[in-house]
């Protein structure tokens, strides 16, 4: 699937939080969507995934829009994980990681083989295969945050739009889940993931796209993307840049603006 935002602006009241973006979404790839609070991350994410009424452009869907392709298909088609980590059903890990699957089953239906084989993988790739059991609100942030990914990459869809998946997890299960995250689109699902760690973006995405004030202000790869003039003027900071192991990093380092104490 290649979705394809154009001219997309998103108002809420008077206010356009997004205000002419372009960008194009495809298979394969591994894209952090970045840039400071405020900057419209999350709108974006939201229109992408056809959850908020578009003011003027449009998002098209391997060409359609939402209702040509339909609310049943595009739930199969692209799967979307929502920021916030709260979770009160009184439900197990499993069940809850399980409800990725409705958008493959007929209502009342039980679940099929390709339903629990997909729930089973999930579980694995999330490493919740022992907290299957535990009920989902007796789980810690991290945990949670874990199982709401599953929830998303049981779905199996061809595009995961996922709001700040690494957000609650401590340094290891971040890196073991940007690896998933990266593993996912080698495996041929596009994998959008909006990101605050600049270092992870910079070492896992295929390519990025940063919003400032609801406009995109760079598009490309990490390196272009996050390069010293993009950096000042969408963050006002300046960055630190190496290489470990072969890979490039980039680590926020002072204000652009004035010269801070390390």
């Amino acid at each position: 699937m290649r979705i394809e935002a154009r001219g997309l602006v998103i108002r809420f009241g008077d206010r356009a939080a997004l205000a002419g973006v372009d960008c194009a979404l495809v298979a394969g790839e591994l894209v952090g969507l970045v840039g400071p609070n405020g900057a419209g991350k999350t709108t974006l994410l939201r229109a992408l995934a056809g959850l908020l009424p578009i003011a003027a452009g449009a998002v098209r869907y391997d060409g359609r829009d939402a209702a040509a392709l339909g609310r049943a298909k595009l739930a199969r088609r692209v799967a979307y994980l929502a920021q916030s980590g709260l979770a009160h059903w009184p439900l197990s890990v499993e069940h809850v990681v399980s409800l990725g699957r409705l958008p493959h089953r007929r209502p009342l239906s039980p679940p099929s083989a390709a339903d629990r084989a997909a729930v089973e993988a999930a579980l694995a790739a999330a490493e919740l295969a022992e907290l299957r059991d535990r009920p989902i609100g007796s789980l810690s942030g991290g945990e949670r945050a874990r199982a709401l990914l599953a929830r998303a990459l049981a779905v199996e869809a061809e595009i995961l739009l996922a709001d700040e998946p690494i957000a609650a997890l401590d340094p290891l299960h971040q890196l073991r889940a940007m690896a998933l995250l990266k593993e996912v689109a080698g495996k041929g699902a596009g994998v959008v993931a909006v990101l605050h760690d600049l270092t992870l973006a910079s070492r896992f995405c295929d390519r990025l796209i940063v919003l400032a004030g609801g406009r995109v202000a760079a598009d490309g790869p990490p390196p272009a993307a996050l390069s010293d003039a993009v950096l000042a003027e969408a963050y006002g900071v300046t960055a630190l840049r190496g290489e470990r192991d072969g890979e490039v990093f980039v680590l926020p380092w002072r204000s652009a603006g004035r010269n801070l104490r390390t």
